[in-house]
């Protein structure tokens, strides 16, 4: 039987091993003029599909604060708070909301591939809107310019990704579950 601080522990190294995959396929880039297209939002659907809300959260959190100190986890190993305040900030900040939502949606629903895509898809949003925002205020972009760099170029990777994560976040999350490294939820069968 677990203590309670084993599985604090095993939480949080979770969330550390997800931040590190993060940053991994965030090295996974399209170059666009602005913003490019990373492996880094597969990611966050990933984490927050296995982890759910509270963990996925914390990973993002976890994976912006090792960038924010300099370590070069952000695409294109960039890192440093000047990649946080630039255009793609936004996005980076979004990943945090991004994990909370999509994990609260499938905590409040169920873990299943169906609903994990619609999760994911609301997260792609979500990210996609803090993103914009950011980089419309950073650029002094239109909106019209700003949904042209922020949002078009992403919207079909970001569904091909959502599927993706919710497929690969599930497969993983029942193996974790069945070999008790992830705690069940009440819908789940562990």
């Amino acid at each position: 039987m677990l203590t309670e601080r084993s599985k604090r522990l095993r939480s949080l190294i979770n969330c550390s091993i997800f931040a590190a995959v993060t940053a991994i396929l965030a090295q996974i880039e399209i170059p666009l003029p602005l913003i490019p297209i990373s492996g880094q939002t597969l990611a966050v659907g990933i984490a927050a599909t296995v982890l759910g809300s509270r963990h996925g959260a914390i990973a993002m959190l976890v994976y912006a604060a090792i960038g924010a100190i300099g370590l070069p986890v952000f695409a294109g190993f960039s890192g440093g708070p000047q990649v946080l305040v630039g255009p793609s900030g936004g996005y980076i900040f979004g990943f945090i909301a991004t994990a909370y939502i999509t994990g609260l949606i499938l905590e409040k629903t169920r873990f299943s591939i169906p609903i994990a895509l619609i999760a994911n898809i609301v997260g792609m949003v979500v990210t996609l809107i803090f993103g914009t925002i950011q980089l419309k205020i950073v650029m002094d972009l239109n909106w019209h310019a700003a949904l042209a760099a922020g949002v078009y170029p992403f919207i079909p990777v970001g569904l091909i990704k959502a599927f993706l994560a919710s497929v690969i976040g599930i497969t993983v999350r029942r193996r974790l579950v069945q070999a008790k490294l992830i705690g069940a939820t009440q819908g789940e069968v562990a």
